[in-house]
């Protein structure tokens, strides 16, 4: 058996990171809980057919193998396309589908893996497909094989540790409350989060890359929230981020709080594109 537990991807800035992969036992757990899920559906249509084979039996055999063919593939199809590579059993056990090289998910892999799940359960109780999970090196089952894609365990966030970048040191901008409070409301928790991550991977940009990433997340900030010149005199434009993420993650009263109340999630939608795909996906 050859199988590893992570993922390893490389971005355009040299970086090489690593995604816990899936094992077939989470993943099991998860296919019956979304086999409960289809159960209840498929109960829910049966239901509903009974009223209409009163009305007329043909229409109602007709529905009824659209319909289970629906709920059977299609829910999966439907939930893994509009939930980004989740279903409900998948959410609960925490799990995602990716593509395998770190791009974003297309439908028609979506599609791909699901049809082929006919395959992979045979010949019975997904015999076949816990098998190729075994001895694959990602872990993937021959429906993940002919589409690209994996199956991530995504680990449960932390609190993110904010001393390593402005403990203790002044922030020209906390002078400008109202200024901060315009850049909580308006930049979204996706803005926010890739700032952060920028400034964990900084050191090991090299320094080229790193004047580049920078000038380009300050710039999009000052596109949200232009701060008074006093406040941003003799910064950086690492800086003036590193400025920033404090004023997003700031602590009160002990309790972590990123956002304010009234941060809505129309905010999230605004978010920069990931320079140069610092971000798997």
């Amino acid at each position: 058996m050859t199988g590893q537990n992570s993922l390893r991807l490389r971005t355009a800035e040299g970086i090489t990171f690593s995604l816990p992969l899936a094992g077939p036992i989470r993943r099991m757990l998860a296919w019956v809980v979304d086999l409960a899920v289809s159960m209840a559906l498929g109960f829910g249509l049966g239901f509903g057919l009974l009223f209409l084979s009163q009305i007329s039996e043909a229409l109602s055999t007709a529905i009824g193998f659209v319909g289970f063919f629906l709920v059977q593939v299609g829910y999966p199809i439907i939930s893994e396309w509009f939930w980004r590579g989740k279903t409900i059993g998948k959410h609960l056990l925490r799990l995602r589908v990716v593509d395998d090289s770190g791009c974003k998910l297309r439908f028609t892999q979506i599609v791909i893996r699901n049809l082929l799940r006919v395959v992979d359960m045979l010949p019975g109780c997904y015999l076949a497909g816990g098998a190729d999970c075994l001895w694959s090196p990602r872990s993937q089952r021959l429906g993940d094989i002919a589409a690209g894609t994996v199956v991530l365990h995504l680990a449960k966030l932390k609190e993110p540790d904010l001393e390593q970048f402005n403990s203790g040191k002044y922030n020209s901008l906390r002078n400008h409350p109202l200024h901060c409070h315009r850049l909580r409301n308006r930049l979204g928790p996706a803005a926010s989060g890739i700032l952060l991550e920028s400034l964990s991977r900084a050191p090991r940009l090299e320094p080229s890359a790193r004047i580049r990433l920078f000038s380009e997340l300050s710039a999009y900030i000052r596109s949200h929230v232009e701060f008074p010149s006093e406040a941003m005199e003799g910064i950086t434009d690492e800086q003036f981020v590193r400025n920033t993420v404090d004023v997003l993650y700031h602590q009160r009263a002990g309790k972590f709080e990123p956002f304010t109340d009234r941060q809505s999630a129309g905010d999230a939608a605004r978010t920069p594109p990931a320079p140069q795909r610092t971000a798997p996906f």
